[in-house]
């Protein structure tokens, strides 16, 4: 598809060509002295060429952008997959305005680049280099002209090249940084409008506005140096050429046929060399999204899978530790050995490390020292596919995709059957709503679709996780929007379903501790009692303390 599409370019330039020439002949002849029938040839075969011009430009143009497209659909394709493949880690500490850029616009201007100014840009190159040769070809003299060109021309790229790729990634950088103001302000507005941070948000955003206008300028102030600097480069060629072909004329060294091809050349140069120029300014944005998009693809993977396989489905941490920024640990050496087929329950008050924690224990992360493993192989030794059938994370976060019912729950095992899914939907107590649906498990949710509150919403999670039968669970107040008496009753249910699981549940609802096997009370990044909840009771120290306050405010 490429090749041919070149081969259609360098056919439609070689077909541009024949006209200088043709028009040259034609002065030479007026001056000599001709025919009504001499110049009526020559128009027709002018005529020709430029109608075979046309249509072979036309395919090239359309070759040309089927290839831009299959290239961009390609493009998208490893975009999606590299960032499906990117570490947890990593998209949260990028933040949703950097992704949603990287999709958005920076796919959009590459889009334009790939369809547009790369095919374009062939088309100039092509159609300069026939030309100079073409030029050349009429004489040794014509070189002399078209080397006046190189100097504002080198001295104006290098210039401009140097300065351009860092201005427009600034620029790229300022778009993601007002979208992920915006997402953030927009997801966030009732603690704005709580907390009374409407004015501050605004103000961030109005910096971050003010940033962009200023890498905007600096990109715009190198375009108004840059491109009136070529044009000056663009004419000396052609005047130089006037002259000296006239010169040479005047000498008897040319003939009037040639000074005026040599002339009509060099201005056919001038367009595809504009074209050159003006379309690397393009390139050069899709240059900077193209470079955006395929960083993705460059961040290190935080797993690095070994072939060793688990001996058994036991759980343990070993001196962990872990930072989400440097310097500065959330976890502080934690031990946890869990018997397989052990209910644990994880307490402590906000911010003592529960979650992270739980996201370690899941395989979510990889420890900043010490080890996470499941039947002494490290959770990072193991591939995702593999890690997520040996354990699996539901947290109080939860999305619904675009689509059935049936596809959103099926999406932890494609291929399940309906009873299946109606039956992982039935553990979690959903079977009385979705019986309900107009088009049952057909029926189509998410975005244009039926709405599911934010309790439904959660039971879908909590059932793909039934559907995707995981040995051991790390449940992050997987029922938290879920009313209490009603997560009761869920949790009750779930216990029938993962009976001889290993669960490890963080939650404040302490109801699931009074059941659980252990209790591990985490405060401060560290693991300060972990016992039975009667023991733990007995004991009369932190537990104790939550216990009766929960207890006495239930």
């Amino acid at each position: 598809m490429l090749w041919s599409a070149l081969g259609l370019h360098v056919l439609a330039a070689l077909s541009a060509l024949a006209a200088p020439r043709l028009l040259g002949d034609l002065v030479q002849s007026v001056e000599e002295g001709t025919t009504v029938a001499r110049v009526d040839t020559i128009a027709v075969w002018l005529a020709v060429f430029l109608l075979l011009q046309s249509v072979l430009t036309r395919f090239a143009r359309y070759r040309s952008q089927v290839t831009g497209e299959l290239v961009l659909a390609e493009l998208r394709e490893d975009f999606v997959a590299n960032t499906l493949a990117l570490p947890i880690g990593t998209v949260e500490a990028a933040g949703s305005g950097d992704l949603l850029t990287r999709t958005g616009s920076d796919i959009d201007r590459l889009g334009w680049s790939v369809r547009w100014a790369l095919p374009e840009w062939t088309i100039a190159v092509v159609s300069a280099a026939l030309t100079l040769v073409a030029a050349v070809s009429v004489g040794w003299w014509v070189a002399l002209p078209c080397l006046l060109a190189l100097p504002p021309l080198t001295l104006g790229l290098r210039w401009y090249l140097a300065r351009a790729k860092d201005g427009y990634l600034k620029e790229s950088a300022s778009y993601s940084q007002i979208t992920t103001t915006l997402s953030e302000t927009v997801e966030g507005s009732r603690t704005v409008e709580a907390l009374g941070l409407g004015e501050q948000r605004v103000r961030l955003c109005d910096d971050d506005c003010a940033a962009s206008f200023a890498a905007e300028r600096y990109t715009l102030g190198l375009r108004t140096v840059f491109f009136p600097s070529m044009e000056l480069s663009y004419l000396l060629p052609v005047v130089a050429t006037l002259l000296f072909g006239g010169w040479l004329y005047t000498r008897g060294s040319v003939s009037l046929a040639e000074v005026t091809t040599a002339t009509l050349y060099v201005q056919m140069l001038i367009d595809p060399v504009d074209r050159i120029v003006s379309i690397l300014d393009e390139l050069q944005l899709g240059a900077a999204s193209l470079a955006r998009l395929l960083g993705v693809a460059q961040v290190p993977d935080d797993r690095e899978a070994t072939g060793r396989r688990p001996t058994s489905e036991k759980l343990d941490a070993s001196a962990v530790r872990f930072s989400y920024v440097e310097g500065r640990d959330v976890l502080h050496g934690v031990d946890l050995d869990v018997g397989v087929g052990e209910r644990i329950a994880m307490v402590g008050p906000s911010g003592a490390g529960k979650s992270t924690l739980g996201r370690l224990l899941a395989g979510i992360h990889p420890p900043r020292t010490g080890e996470v493993t499941v039947g002494d192989v490290g959770l990072v030794e193991l591939p995702l596919g593999d890690l997520r059938g040996h354990v699996a994370l539901v947290t109080q976060e939860h999305h619904v995709f675009v689509g059935t019912l049936r596809d959103n729950v099926a999406l932890a095992r494609p291929g399940a059957s309906d009873p299946q899914v109606l039956g992982a939907l039935a553990a979690v107590d959903a079977d009385t709503w979705v019986s309900s649906l107009p088009a049952g498990l057909d029926t189509v949710v998410g975005s244009g679709g039926r709405s599911l509150t934010a309790a439904q919403a959660q039971q879908v999670a909590l059932a793909r996780l039934v559907l995707a039968d995981p040995h051991t669970l790390v449940l992050d107040e997987a029922t938290s929007l879920i009313d209490p008496r009603a997560a009761r009753h869920l949790e009750r249910s779930l216990a029938a379903v993962l009976h001889g699981r290993t669960v490890i549940a963080i939650a404040h609802r302490l109801f699931s501790a009074h059941d659980a096997d252990r209790v591990a009370v985490v405060e401060d990044g560290r693991i300060i009692e972990l016992g039975s909840h009667d023991d733990l009771v007995a004991a009369g120290g932190s537990y104790a303390a939550l216990w009766e306050s929960w207890h006495g405010s239930a």
